[in-house]
């Protein structure tokens, strides 16, 4: 008993470690350079600074008339208006094909899942974007993440669904309620651990992506917070400490977001592990 528990204790030393290797010291790496001026900062190295420089971040605030501003406003419409959708479509999809067992569903849920291996294709779907006037636009970009998102999500939902009791519907329908209300009043309302888990996992993968906007919304005007490293890669390459600066000024919300609610991302994720 005591040479397991002993093992426990060297297993959770170990994953603390890992975790200070692979994720802290970076963090505090990047952390320490952003802080100090040009010429130090390109040294990269991780001693502290002979003199802390915060005009660093007001500088990455100040460059290209405010861009990082705007990149902001950009990258949460687009996380806001994407994780909305996920929530209407992916609970409603998730519902409907756990409880129905036809083969219809059993296509339609090989089709979604399918969604998880093929990837985009570039060209056709700004194709598409040119002919119905979306190209370029926030509303485009944002049915591109749902679109891309909505196998995963109704996945979750759908393994979730198992865990809710097919007779708290059978009373909703017994008490009159139409499906719309057992949905929406005795069903949705239970999704609410599912339902975090999707807002954060989608939110924090919306916000960090590179290469749609890349591709979809391209111009300085539509400029999201990853592309801003991207320009600054280009206009700053010889300064790291403003490189450094701007990585942790887009990292910070996100990681804030995945501190506070990973507890809830791991129960919406365990909970309908058992049954579905």
């Amino acid at each position: 008993m005591k040479k397991r528990k002993r093992l426990y204790i060297l297993g959770d030393a170990a994953g603390l470690l890992a975790a200070a290797v692979f994720f802290i010291v970076p963090f505090a790496f990047m952390l320490i350079n952003a802080l100090k001026e040009r010429r130090e900062a390109n040294l990269l190295n991780i001693s502290l600074p002979d003199s802390v420089h915060f005009e660093n971040f007001l500088q990455v605030f100040q460059a290209n008339n405010y861009q990082i501003i705007t990149a902001f406003k950009n990258s949460g419409m687009i996380v806001i208006g994407s994780v909305l959708i996920l929530i209407i479509v992916g609970s409603m999809g998730g519902y409907v094909i756990q409880r129905r067992k036809d083969r219809t569903m059993g296509v339609c849920n090989a089709l979604i899942m399918t969604g998880l291996m093929v990837p985009a294709a570039i060209l056709p779907t700004i194709w598409v974007l040119q002919r119905i006037h979306l190209y370029k636009t926030l509303t485009g970009m944002i049915l591109i993440e749902a679109a891309l998102h909505i196998p995963f999500t109704v996945m979750l939902y759908r393994g979730f669904m198992g865990s809710i009791p097919v007779e708290l519907e059978e009373a909703g329908y017994i008490d009159g309620c139409s499906g719309w209300k057992i949905f929406t009043k005795i069903i949705f309302p239970l999704l609410k651990p599912v339902t975090s888990t999707v807002i954060i996992l989608n939110a924090v993968t919306i916000f960090n992506d590179f290469t749609n906007p890349l591709y979809f919304l391209p111009g300085a005007e539509n400029a999201t917070v990853q592309l801003t490293l991207y320009n600054f890669m280009g206009q700053y390459a010889s300064s790291y400490n403003l490189l450094f600066a701007d990585v942790i000024l887009i990292t910070v919300p996100m990681l804030i977001l995945f501190i506070f609610f990973n507890k809830r991302i791991v129960d919406g994720m365990v909970a309908g592990a058992v049954k579905g």
